[in-house]
């Protein structure tokens, strides 16, 4: 089994992330109900898409040194 490649780690990182913002403004401006689950899911989503778009950050910087 391969690994995906840093750049689909950053793009999905980064996604999640912009999950991550929009789920509390969502909950803010009462169009979602806030509750705890989404609340650990909105956090959740925000700090592994920031821990992937990082890994695949390093990932990429170590693969572009080497050639």
């Amino acid at each position: 089994m391969s690994s995906p490649s840093p750049l689909k780690l950053i793009v999905i990182g980064v996604i999640l992330m912009i999950l991550g913002v929009l789920l509390p403004l969502l909950m803010v401006v009462k169009v979602l109900t806030a509750t705890l689950a989404l609340s650990f899911l909105s956090y959740g989503a925000s700090l592994v898409g920031m821990f992937l778009a990082f890994y695949g950050l390093f990932s990429y910087v170590k693969i572009s040194r080497r050639k």
